[in-house]
């Protein structure tokens, strides 16, 4: 576990200390989510899958929806059905 105290600009900008930039490999640029609850705030680095996760990922989804039936109709339909409760 890492602690430090940081504080808020003008700006609404917070500077991540350089320790904890260097530990986590983290660049300018780099791509938060921020999650909020009561007083509690938490930044998580995205990270961005390669392209083999990517493949991985697609084809354990895959076998997924061919175990269940799943067909590519039943996604256009449940696309269509979305979109019209939207409008």
């Amino acid at each position: 576990m890492y602690t430090a105290m940081t504080s808020l600009s003008s700006k609404g900008q917070i500077v991540l200390p350089a320790e904890l930039r260097k530990k986590l490999s983290l660049t300018e640029g780099k791509k938060f989510f921020i999650f909020s609850e009561g007083t509690n705030i938490m930044l998580k680095p995205i990270q961005e899958p390669d392209e083999q996760e990517f493949f991985r990922m697609l084809e354990k989804e895959q076998a997924w929806a061919e175990k269940v039936g799943l067909k590519e109709s039943d996604i256009s339909q449940a696309i269509e059905t979305v979109r019209a409760a939207h409008k």
